[in-house]
């Protein structure tokens, strides 16, 4: 698949910061090269031109907003991703939310360019809802269940299936994700079980004293499912 299996959201931790997310990057690369298990990585935005220079494997903004290049102080156009070579954005993360009108032109700003849009939602219909854009991605993130270390794949199982069934049955170009409290290989696995793509995570990698160790866990978990 194109769009990674495990993509690694390093927030703005001081322990993933600078020097130490291209270092985490380059460990999903090796851990990729290593496994077969495809990464991503999404760094924050002072980090994210010198992440994608240092890897090959997709590097991800935090957020973009629905603007061409022009006076908009603040603010991340599709176009300067492009141009700073990431692969596209994650998008309505629960700790960025846009209005849905605002998701639309982003992704299709997005698509434009030639970019993957992720678009996070909280609940199945709402993921429904912005799967209804035709995103690359949608991503089913409780946002209850985000950083506690508790994964929806075995807290809200019942709610990924769902997502799953509802984002297929109408939308099947799009490719289903989850996450929220996603830390082992055992929660990576149970999500692929259960029917989704791949997973969104960001602590149990971005705070980890050993990332690479953790990254290797974690695509452990996957392939345990992806052999079969």
């Amino acid at each position: 698949m194109s769009t990674p299996v495990i993509i690694v959201n390093l927030k703005l931790y001081a322990e993933s910061a600078g020097q130490k997310a291209v270092e985490i990057a380059k460990q999903a690369q090796e851990v990729q090269r290593e496994t077969g298990v495809t990464f991503g990585i999404a760094p924050s935005m002072l980090d994210a031109w010198v992440v994608a220079q240092a890897v090959e494997i997709p590097v991800y903004a935090q957020h973009v907003d629905p603007v061409e290049p022009g006076a908009w102080t603040g603010h991340v156009s599709p176009k300067l991703l492009k141009e700073y070579g990431l692969a596209g954005s994650l998008v309505n993360h629960s700790e960025k939310r846009l209005k849905l009108a605002d998701i639309s032109k982003v992704v299709s700003a997005l698509k434009e360019e030639g970019l993957t849009s992720i678009v996070c939602a909280g609940n199945p219909r709402e993921t429904l809802a912005v799967a209804a854009l035709e995103p690359k991605a949608v991503a089913f993130e409780p946002p209850e269940l985000i950083g506690t270390g508790i994964s929806v794949s075995k807290a809200r199982p019942e709610a990924v299936t769902e997502t799953v069934e509802l984002v297929r049955s109408h939308h099947p170009g799009v490719t289903v994700i989850c996450g929220a409290g996603v830390s082992t290989g055992e929660d990576v696995k149970r999500a692929l079980e259960l029917g989704v793509d791949g997973v969104l995570l960001a602590s149990a990698v971005a705070k980890s004293p050993n990332p690479k160790k953790k990254m290797e866990e974690l695509a452990a978990g996957a392939r345990s499912v992806l052999k079969q």
